[in-house]
Formats: structure tokens, C-alpha cells, sequence
């Protein structure tokens, strides 16, 4: 088992190089790999490629990185709150919730109305999603059965989604053009700031994840288990609540809609790892996570080159299979017992 988790996390790794690389040098203007060397090395590369390289694609490329671990760690935490395989963020609403309450933060800055930063953006964003959780929650508490309250998800966010697009459609201001882009989900157009928030929201929502693994395993073998343990239940889903909630409202806040991500990449990772163990699942959910977008971005901007693809379309088309299968699985497994 040792043997297999740690091939894993190379193979991972070196995947995470491999897909970073392609992400900085593909597109539809080419960059070769001796000049990504000299740019990197400082040997006088072409000052278009170097800024096409710098200000474009390698803030892109770790936006991706960044932001699939987060989704993928949101998508982890919640199967494991809900014990369910396909507990993630975009099923669930939450990432619509908090795209919606970004939608209305972007026109109420371009109105004048409230001064815009992306700290402001991270914490709009993360409202929006605490409050489509706490209607997941409430349902919950209603609602007994699994299937049901994943229904219940999909269409808070089917309302929160429409909102959004009835919002989009009335923003004609020319101070919010990128909108569009974002609503369909893009990691294009990062700047310095942006992407320096996003770091630190996310590595220290890991950071607080990781230090947590020893309470959420001991919460996957059960509460009675965990309560005999002597872990604080109420204090474990709370946690979990505001942790997976702050890690898809800062992709959506960034990045619109990415779907998909955070039930196929938990899946996929644990079929590979062949655990379930929190220590090893969340930094390889994250890793797992980030190849997975950055894959996928690569995917929507040279496909139909010059033009691009939202990248919420290229992850559902990556993803939705492995969700396909996890539920013929589960089904299965129900008509064994």
C-alpha cells in the first residue's frame, strides 16, 4: 500500500509538471520550449513571447493549478459531510450561489455603488455560497434521503443560475464587458493581485483542512465512532461547512462556473490511491484538482484556437462520464445488497 501511494503522489506530480508546462508554451501564439527556458533563465527571449508568457498564460496556468485543488477539496469535504460520492459544490448549488452574489457585487461596482477588490470579490463570493449551503442544510434536516436532497441542490442552483443570466443579460455597462466571459467560466485574465488573494485564501483553507485529517476519518467510520474518539462533532461539520464553502466561492469568485470537478477528481484520486484516508486523499485531491483544470484549460483555449471554450464546457465533458460511473457503481452496489 505504501509502494502504491507513493507512485501515486510521483505520477501526480509529475503529471502537475508535465500539464504546467504545456499550459505556459499552448496556444494559438507559439511559444517553443527553448524560449520558455531563456524567459525563465533570463537569456533575452522575444519581448512579445515573454510578456505573453509572464502577464498571460503563467498567472493562467497557476490559476488553474490553484483553483482546481480548491474545487476539488470543496467537492472532497462535502462527500465526506454527506457521505456521498456525488456531493460536490457545482451539484449542490453552492457554486451558483456564490457566482450569483458576484454577479451583483460586479454591477453594483460598476454602478458606483461599492468600491470593488478582489479580497471583495473572495468575500461576496463565499456569502453566496454559505447561503446556498445553509439552504442545502435546511433541506437536509427536511429531507432523509440522499437522492432527493442532491435533486434539491441541483435546482437551488438551477434558480440561482437563472438569476444570474437574467442579471448578465441587463449588464451592458462597458466597465463589466469580462462578465460574459466569466459567467461561462474562464481562468483567463488574472492579474497579480488576484491571484495572490486566491493563493492565500486557498492554502490556508488546506492548511486548516490538513490539520483537520485526523477528525474528518475519524467522522467518515461514523459519529458514534468519532463521538467515542472524542471528536466534536457540532465543531467537525461546522468547519467542514465554512472550509468547502470558502474554497468554491473563491473559484467561483475568480473564475465563474467550473462543474464537475470536485466529485470526478475525489473519485478518480481514490481509485488511484486505492484509500480513503483523509492524510493522503486531501493534498492528493489538490494536486489531483489542479492537473485536472489545468488539462482542461489547455483543452478550451487551443481546440478552436483563436477562440476558446468556457471551461466549465470542457470539465463537464471530462467529468460527467466519471460521475455516470460513480452512480451505475452505487446503484450496483445497492442491487448486490
Amino acid at each position: 500500500m505504501k509502494k502504491r501511494i507513493l507512485l501515486s503522489f510521483v505520477l501526480l506530480s509529475t503529471l502537475t509538471v508535465i500539464s504546467a508546462l504545456f499550459g505556459i508554451s499552448a496556444g494559438s501564439a507559439d511559444i517553443t520550449p527553448d524560449q520558455v527556458l531563456r524567459i525563465f533563465l533570463g537569456g533575452g527571449a522575444d519581448d512579445t513571447a515573454e510578456m505573453i508568457l509572464l502577464k498571460i498564460r503563467l498567472p493562467r496556468t497557476l490559476a488553474a493549478l490553484i483553483l482546481g485543488g480548491a474545487l476539488s477539496l470543496s467537492g472532497y469535504m462535502l462527500q465526506t459531510y454527506f457521505h456521498n460520492p456525488i456531493a460536490g459544490p457545482f451539484v449542490l448549488g453552492i457554486s451558483s450561489g456564490a457566482r450569483l452574489t458576484v454577479a451583483v457585487t460586479l454591477i453594483l461596482a460598476a454602478k458606483g455603488a461599492i468600491a470593488l477588490n478582489s479580497a471583495f470579490m473572495a468575500f461576496a463570493a463565499f456569502v453566496g455560497a454559505l447561503l446556498a449551503m445553509s439552504a442545502v442544510l435546511l433541506m437536509s434536516s427536511k429531507i432523509h434521503s440522499m437522492s432527493l436532497l442532491v435533486v434539491c441542490g441541483v435546482m437551488i442552483g438551477y434558480i440561482c443560475t437563472a438569476i444570474t443570466d437574467i442579471i448578465v443579460n441587463f449588464a451592458d455597462d462597458s466597465d463589466i464587458v469580462n462578465l460574459r466571459g466569466w459567467s461561462v467560466g474562464t481562468f483567463s485574465g488574472f492579474r497579480s493581485e488576484s491571484l495572490v488573494v486566491c493563493a492565500v485564501i486557498v492554502f490556508a483553507a488546506l492548511t486548516a483542512v490538513f490539520f483537520m485529517s485526523k477528525p474528518i476519518g475519524a467522522y467518515q467510520l461514523g459519529e458514534s465512532y468519532a463521538v467515542d474518539m472524542g471528536v466534536n462533532i457540532k465543531a467537525v461539520r461546522i468547519a467542514i461547512i465554512l472550509l468547502s464553502s470558502l474554497l468554491s466561492g473563491c473559484v467561483a469568485a475568480f473564475a465563474g462556473p467550473v462543474s464537475f470537478v470536485g466529485i470526478a477528481v475525489p473519485f478518480l484520486v481514490k481509485m488511484l490511491f486505492g484509500t480513503a484516508k483523509p492524510m493522503i486523499m486531501i493534498p492528493a485531491c489538490f494536486i489531483g484538482g489542479g492537473v485536472f483544470c489545468v488539462i482542461s484549460d489547455i483543452i478550451a483555449r487551443t481546440v478552436i484556437s483563436p477562440s476558446e471554450l468556457g471551461i466549465s464546457t470542457v470539465t463537464s465533458v471530462l467529468g460527467a462520464p466519471v460521475v455516470l460511473m460513480i452512480m451505475l457503481r452505487k446503484n450496483k452496489d445497492n442491487v448486490g445488497s
